[in-house]
């Protein structure tokens, strides 16, 4: 048995909360989705119905984080409709405003949550330890890639901390140790039992989110088109702010951290 740890540093990065739009809020670490799809990248996965992506499915995924900072910049987003074009240039024919040529549309402003100084653990269980290791290969050499690493936005690259480093039974202890660790943590309903250890979800605090996890594309088998509608599948989770007593939790022994691996089957 082993993990895979992996620990990702960002300058600045957004996850976007689904439902904020005029004010675009972030969650304070990825959602499960948001790391499927960087691991999708990394993996070079391209065909919902390939082995790797199966694989990937079986995947067992604990996300914890911190951020130094969090500012809000504001951004345009276009408007390409008729009305907003006339509403910003005055006709359908005009494109010039104050004496520069602009694109067509309109503009709207657009308020963005933006964190500094992102630090992301992420912990890998599969039953194929082939699988991890094929993880583990990309991230030291990712040729295999879709486009360049990023967590969140495309523009979010990361830096991985250090090699991705496997842990096994002597580097894993269950045992209570309360404490604010300093890091949100996503806890799912779900635990998956390593070593048949179980958890109780009502031990822990948090605010209730129903998180995506995997999605399937719609028409993906004729249009290959990664960028199409989506259906997301959703696990119950609560959003951890790091303090947790009371009760044994996976530890990783180095960092002394909670490790919560979401079963996702």
């Amino acid at each position: 048995m082993k993990l895979l740890r992996i620990i990702i540093q960002q300058p600045n990065a957004h996850y976007r909360i689904p439902f904020t739009y005029k004010r675009r809020h972030t969650y304070p670490i990825p959602p499960y989705s948001t790391v499927f799809g960087f691991l999708i990248n990394l993996l070079g996965i391209y065909d919902q119905t390939s082995n790797y992506y199966q694989e990937l499915k079986k995947l067992k995924l604990s996300v914890a984080g911190k951020f130094e900072s969090k500012t809000t910049e504001m951004i345009w987003f276009r408007n390409l409709s008729k009305s907003a074009h006339n509403e910003r240039f005055g006709n359908i024919q005009n494109r010039t405003l104050s004496g520069h040529i602009e694109h067509f549309g309109g503009q709207s402003p657009m308020w963005i949550d933006i964190l500094n100084n992102v630090e992301i653990l992420l912990y890998l269980y599969h039953e194929n330890e082939d699988f991890l290791e094929i993880i583990y290969d990309n991230l030291i050499n990712p040729q295999s890639r879709l486009e360049v690493l990023h967590l969140g936005r495309a523009e979010d690259w990361i830096i991985i901390k250090d090699e991705p480093k496997f842990l096994d039974e002597a580097n894993l202890e269950y045992r209570r140790l309360d404490r604010n660790y300093g890091y949100f943590f996503w806890i799912p309903e779900k635990v998956y039992p390593l070593n048949s250890f179980n958890i109780n979800f009502n031990d822990f605090d948090g605010i209730l989110y129903n998180l995506p996890v995997f999605s399937e594309i719609e028409n993906y088998k004729d249009t290959f088109n990664r960028g199409g509608s989506r259906t997301f599948q959703y696990i119950k989770t609560k959003l951890n702010e790091g303090k947790i007593i009371n009760t044994k939790i996976l530890l990783d022994k180095e960092l002394s951290l909670p490790i919560f691996l979401g079963d996702f089957q």
